[in-house]
């Protein structure tokens, strides 16, 4: 198995993902820039407040039609998101239950992105902060009869904290494949929620991990580890991700960074330029 895949349940996962969330108006154009790059994993969510899915679709639908992929190549996941985290343009009927949301929401994301069938279908993150709430539990039960019904490949969540993850997995009859958060240095990469993942035979995917994490990354020490690989300190990180079990996301706008990031797979870092990296935040 090449290292650009991860292969998870006899399918395959591509070792970056392209995020489109914040891009408004230029979705549609960068995806198929992304795509044209040589991603083929792509990360959106059926939230218009900050996603626009189907534009996501429409480029996805342009370079199919152009021949440059087919949908087999693809990786396509998508989020539910809780009326709380919306705007005023709802993806299903904010006074049905939440299972009927849940349905609603997946419903008008295979209509946006054209497709019967989604790769990963994430839980956008729970109601609060702390603990699991009954429509958190009753989002989940909606997604593991999606997963059964075989219209996602595989489900997951997104902004879990460790102690709401240790309770899904508990208490779950499907557990999730996937956690997506927010990766800060700062704290230690998120390194007790990778920990678990990695015990529990789930992949982490971190989002952020350059803006969330400037400062560190202006470290002495990541910048002399860049020069000494001939690379940017941003495929030093990427790099980092996937040395430690990460699934790294980007949403870089630029063509030639694109490629630079997809070209992590070329290089490796030794064990202790890892280490020394996994230390920053704490040196």
């Amino acid at each position: 198995m090449p290292e650009s895949a991860l292969l998870l349940d006899d399918f395959r996962v591509p070792r970056l993902l392209y995020g489109t969330a914040w891009t408004e108006d230029r979705t549609q154009a960068l995806v198929a820039l992304a795509l044209q790059q040589g991603f083929r994993g792509i990360d959106t969510a059926n939230q218009r407040r900050h996603y626009h899915e189907a534009a996501v679709g429409a480029a996805i639908a342009t370079v199919v039609q152009q021949g440059l992929v087919s949908r087999g190549d693809l990786f396509l996941q998508s989020k539910f998101t809780f009326r709380l985290g919306q705007d005023h343009r709802l993806p299903y009927d904010s006074k049905a239950p939440t299972p009927v949301q849940v349905e609603q929401s997946l419903a008008s994301s295979l209509e946006h992105l054209g497709v019967e069938r989604l790769d990963s279908y994430l839980l956008h993150g729970p109601l609060q902060r702390v603990g699991l709430t009954k429509d958190d539990w009753a989002a989940w039960k909606a997604m593991e009869g999606i997963a059964e019904s075989g219209r996602v490949r595989m489900i997951g969540v997104s902004n879990f904290t460790i102690e709401q993850l240790r309770h899904l997995v508990d208490g779950a009859r499907i557990r999730p494949r996937f956690v997506q958060n927010r990766c800060y240095a700062a704290r230690g990469w998120d390194g007790e929620v990778r920990e678990f993942c990695c015990a529990n035979g789930i992949i982490y995917q971190g989002f952020s991990l350059l803006t969330a994490n400037q400062d560190v990354l202006a470290r002495k020490q990541i910048i002399e580890m860049a020069s000494r690989h001939h690379r940017t300190v941003a495929q030093i990180v990427f790099r980092f991700a996937i040395d430690v079990g990460t699934l790294p996301l980007t949403g870089t706008t630029d063509a030639n960074h694109m490629r630079a990031d997809l070209d992590v797979l070329d290089f490796r870092l030794e064990a202790s330029e890892i280490d020394r990296i996994e230390r920053l935040a704490a040196s």
